[in-house]
């Protein structure tokens, strides 16, 4: 793919698959503006990439327009966004705080939201746009133990639904990416036990192949939708799980 000429604001772009998106998508030729709260990881991974570092909350509206303001601003044009940004809360329904609840739905849906939201209005102005946003399998499958997760999942997939079909007839498409086990700091993070090899042998015996993704996997089918490659695309939910919702 050739993004050369392109600019795109990539969310969760410090670790993950929202590092792998950017890596690749400035090794095509296009302008990333990498956002994350992580500051550290984001400068790593901005020194690496040539990406435009911008440090904050997703969660945060204002922070959100800021993004989308600047980066206009500096390129003068928007053409992808890549909400990759998440969490995960890894307790049953009954054991999960407030405090959790809250902190992942204002993170994985309300963020996610707030940054469409913004540059929808800009990608209206200019007549194109595309957004691609990282669902999961768990939004649409139930997972003991991981119920916010789910839940969280579920509202980004229909809100992707929804707002492209706000947005069909003016030239933005809107779809996302949902992935299946991949190999990222999450998969490891929040758990009562020790991230041994053994735990990510058995978490890999689930999936078909046997085996968990690497990141790069998930952003090249990613980038993929994001791009003119996928003009026909627009309110789908692409599952990116190696046979592991076909069953």
């Amino acid at each position: 793919m050739d993004f050369a000429g392109k600019v795109a604001i990539i969310t969760g772009g410090a670790s993950g698959m929202g590092a792998a998106t950017v890596r690749l998508f400035t090794e095509a030729g296009g302008q990333a503006v990498l956002v994350d709260r992580n500051e550290k990881l984001a400068q790593q991974v901005a020194a690496e990439t040539g990406a435009i570092p911008m440090i904050g909350d997703v969660s945060d509206s204002a922070f959100c327009n800021q993004v989308i303001a600047e980066t206009v601003e500096k390129f003068g044009r928007l053409d992808i966004v890549i909400n990759a940004a998440g969490i995960i809360v890894r307790a049953k329904g009954a054991d999960t705080t407030d405090e959790e609840w809250h902190r992942i739905m204002n993170v994985n849906v309300s963020g996610l939201f707030f940054m469409c939201r913004a540059a929808i209005r800009q990608m209206l102005q200019q007549g194109h746009g595309s957004i691609v946003n990282f669902g999961s399998i768990w939004g649409d499958l139930g997972a003991a133990g991981v119920a916010a997760y789910c839940a969280s999942k579920g509202a980004v997939h229909n809100l992707t639904r929804a707002l492209a079909l706000d947005h069909a007839q003016d030239n933005i498409r809107i779809n996302a990416v949902c992935p299946g086990e991949v190999n990222t700091p999450m998969i490891q993070s929040e758990r009562n036990e020790p991230v041994t090899p053994e735990l990510m042998a058995r978490l890999a015996s689930t999936v078909p192949v046997g085996r968990l993704a690497d990141p790069a996997e998930i952003a090249r089918v990613a980038l993929f939708i994001a791009s003119d490659d996928a003009s026909y695309m627009t309110g789908s939910l692409v599952n990116v799980d190696a046979g592991f919702t076909a069953r």
